[in-house]
């Protein structure tokens, strides 16, 4: 078979266009990864900035106006209060998290840790009593044997302890950093938002790129506010009273308080056992014990009266997928998951609602595009 010439002409063409298209498109996805691995680094601490700044936008915006318009001052008045606010509790539950773990260390290591009598109805529980009291009258008895042998493991827990210490330093150094991105943030609000709508609108349409803009937005304040903040307010409340009442591993015990906030587990736990410890020490009068157990009981319920308030609210979908979403991205990829998943499962829901709401035998009016 012989091929024409205005055919050879075409399929060179073709050819040439084509391999013009590989290398243009192998050109944009090396200069991608180089920006990816560029940007790698800051991915989290831009996140995080991207997230304080949506959450304290509206904020932001109310001081701004009072302020005369003056975007920049308003956002690092909001940034020097926010570090105030937060950094400065975080680092004083910290700074005795730090003291508890250490001093705990040590009186271990100078065997000064002395374990009470174990009461005799320990041996009376089933399958394990036996053995539980059989260790605790050891550890009563001999503490310093127990110590030995238990030598490395107690090392090896200590640095664990001392290294997560350490970690959450490092977070919180991570969290201010992000705070001042979120004031630059702020202070170019109304631009950022602009491009992000425009960007949502190149992927999804711009009618439905601004409703999904809108429908982030809602739903990383409600995780912000309703997740994450509760549970931060419900800590630092907790943590205070603790060290102020004199509880041992106070600092500690915040965290917990924090980790079990986020996870939506009732900080009941905790404090429940300190208000125990409270009236069982013998440590404290009468009206210091019930003036700590007031606050405690309060601090441990804070979350049943925050959380209806914040969680969902203004959010276009159902508080129960919000939720599910934040424990969703937790379990997968630890507090920033939290954002990504509830805001991923939001999307999710309004873009199922709005196909099943468009259903193909009915069409009405609104679907039909304007005349021309």
């Amino acid at each position: 078979m012989i091929t024409s010439k205005p055919d050879l002409v075409l399929e060179t063409r073709l050819s040439r266009k084509l391999m013009d298209v590989f290398i243009r498109a192998g050109l944009v996805l090396a200069l991608t990864l180089l920006c990816f691995r560029i940007f790698a680094p800051f991915i989290t601490m831009m996140a995080w900035a991207l997230i304080l700044a949506v959450t304290a936008y509206p904020g932001h915006q109310a001081l701004a106006r009072k302020l005369g318009g003056k975007q920049g001052l308003a956002a690092t008045l909001l940034v020097l209060v926010g570090i105030a606010l937060i950094v400065v509790p975080m680092a004083v539950v910290l700074g005795s998290m730090g003291d508890s773990v250490h001093e705990t260390v040590e009186r271990v290591r100078e065997n000064k840790v002395e374990i009470p009598e174990p009461p005799a109805s320990v041996a009376e529980w089933p399958v394990v009593g036996s053995k539980v009291h059989g260790a605790w009258s050891l550890a009563h008895t001999d503490m310093p044997s127990v110590i030995q042998r238990m030598q490395p493991q107690l090392g090896e827990l200590a640095a664990k302890a001392l290294a997560m210490v350490a970690s959450i330093a490092g977070t919180v150094l991570l969290f201010m950093a992000s705070f001042v991105i979120a004031g630059i943030i702020m202070a170019f609000g109304e631009s950022g938002a602009q491009a992000a709508r425009e960007i949502l609108g190149r992927i999804v349409g711009i009618e439905r790129g601004v409703e999904f803009a809108a429908l982030s937005t809602a739903t990383i304040r409600a995780v912000s506010l309703g997740v994450v903040g509760v549970a931060f307010i419900q800590a630092m409340a907790v943590g205070i009273v603790m060290i102020v009442a004199a509880i041992p591993f106070a600092g500690v015990l915040a965290m917990i308080v924090l980790v079990l906030g986020i996870a939506q587990v009732p900080a009941l736990l905790v404090t429940v056992p300190a208000i125990a410890y409270i009236w069982m020490s013998g440590n404290y009068g009468t009206v210091p014990a019930v003036i700590y157990t007031v606050l405690l009981g309060i601090g441990g319920m804070l979350d049943n009266v925050l959380k209806p308030l914040l969680l969902g609210r203004g959010v276009d979908a159902p508080m129960p997928v919000v939720l599910m979403g934040a424990l969703g991205g937790l379990a997968g990829a630890g507090i920033l998951g939290m954002f990504i998943g509830a805001t991923a499962l939001s999307l999710g829901y309004q873009i199922l609602m709005a196909w099943v709401a468009t259903h193909p035998d009915v069409v009405t009016e609104s679907d039909l595009p304007p005349a021309t």
